[in-house]
């Protein structure tokens, strides 16, 4: 099904593909959002290990759910035009949204459930009933998305309503697993059937900024939370190493990044044979990349804090598993963009796993300069293989 007519919202060919100054404003609320994740994790770090494990399953739902509110806003914005009142209400809408699940993530699994899954609900499905209304030309669009959105919202309110932490988790691994499933299949309703978006109704540069843009925004997390651990340290020689070991870290991510894959987004997007489709593919595999900043982030605030001593195994999830989280994501985003195994990533990541019980007795500082060495060894493949050699163009799989 194509749709029923021209929508007046729908961004012309000669609207600008830069992102506009309001959704840059829009991201500073998910800076505060990323903080309150990698703080959740780091308070649940002296838990008992079932704890552990529940705790970080629960942290994972609300940064599945945060990244949701902010990919449906991008893709939003990356077919609509932003410009327009309508679309900007959307925007200032998910500001808003993303700022009080932010506030309530801390006691989300507690007294604040209802707060996070209200707010969830009030853009994820305010957003296409607005548009219904603003916009019934393309009412193919937003009755799938208030279906299936509609549909979720139910475990999610019920979710933030029972007491039981582990009956909310199980309802809201629901909504999530709903919401999720709908975007990758097109939101199939009955009567109407999927919708894909049409391959030429993305502006791939501007979806590739907007992507970029919160992918330094996590690195931003992360330079915050090296300069507040490092802050509050009597800042000696051994804290000092590891705060200028963690700038490294955070600096390597951006290298891995941004060689090749990253600085050519926004070429693949636009010069896919299915835009459409590669567009909110590539969510999925930023999520990975943030997530995997995040937890690093989570580790470097670690051995900032506790330079020296044993390292607690639950430790290397974070100072090993974060940056081991990243180049997995990055693997498959290489992949999407070139149609290739990027084998220096793959083989970083078995370098990290395969370097885990060896770790188990360093000093934290000792693992994360392990964490870093890896990371330089893929950024240091990737400038060896690209000298003498022009950047091959983007073979995208969408």
């Amino acid at each position: 099904m194509t749709g029923g007519g021209e929508s007046r919202l729908v961004r012309g060919e000669a609207s600008s593909q830069r992102a506009t100054f309001l959704e840059l404003f829009f991201d500073l609320a998910f800076v505060f959002a990323l903080s309150r994740v990698s703080q959740r994790l780091i308070s649940q770090l002296d838990a008992d290990r079932s704890g552990l494990l529940f705790a970080v399953a629960q942290t994972l739902l609300l940064l599945l759910a945060t990244w949701l509110v902010w990919s449906f806003t991008a893709l939003t914005t990356s077919r609509l035009d932003p410009d327009r009142p309508a679309i900007q209400f959307v925007v200032v809408l998910g500001m808003l949204a993303a700022l009080v699940m932010a506030i309530a993530m801390p006691r989300a699994f507690a007294e604040q459930g209802i707060l996070f899954a209200g707010a969830y609900v009030m853009v994820q499905l305010g957003r296409p009933v607005f548009l219904r209304v603003v916009n019934p030309s393309e009412w193919f669009i937003s009755n799938r998305l208030i279906f299936w959105l509609g549909v979720g919202a139910v475990p999610w309110l019920l979710g933030g309503l029972v007491a039981s932490p582990w009956l909310r988790a199980a309802l809201w691994t629901l909504a999530v697993a709903l919401d999720y499933t709908g975007l990758m299949l097109g939101w199939p309703t009955p009567r109407l059937g999927r919708w894909r978006l049409p391959d030429r109704s993305l502006a791939g540069e501007h979806l590739a900024e907007r992507y970029q843009q919160f992918l330094l925004i996590a690195l931003g997390e992360s330079i915050l939370v090296l300069g507040v651990a490092f802050g509050g340290t009597r800042l000696d020689l051994d804290q000092t190493a590891a705060f200028l070991l963690s700038f490294g870290t955070t600096v390597l991510l951006w290298r891995v990044y941004f060689y090749r894959a990253g600085r050519l987004l926004a070429a693949a997007i636009t010069n896919a044979g299915r835009p459409g489709r590669l567009g909110p593919a590539l969510s999925h595999t930023h999520f990975f990349m943030i997530a995997g900043i995040v937890l690093t982030s989570v580790g470097l605030e670690l051995f900032i804090n506790h330079p020296l001593g044993e390292t607690p195994p639950v430790w290397l999830t974070a100072i090993l598993g974060g940056p081991a989280l990243f180049l997995a994501g990055n693997a498959l985003f290489v992949y999407q963009l070139f149609h290739r195994i990027a084998w220096s990533r793959v083989g970083g990541l078995a370098a990290l796993v395969l370097l885990l019980p060896a770790a188990v007795g360093l000093p934290p500082l000792a693992v994360g300069a392990t964490a870093a060495a890896v990371l330089a060894g893929v950024a240091g493949v990737d400038a060896l293989l690209s000298r003498g050699r022009a950047a091959g163009a983007p073979a995208p799989t969408g």
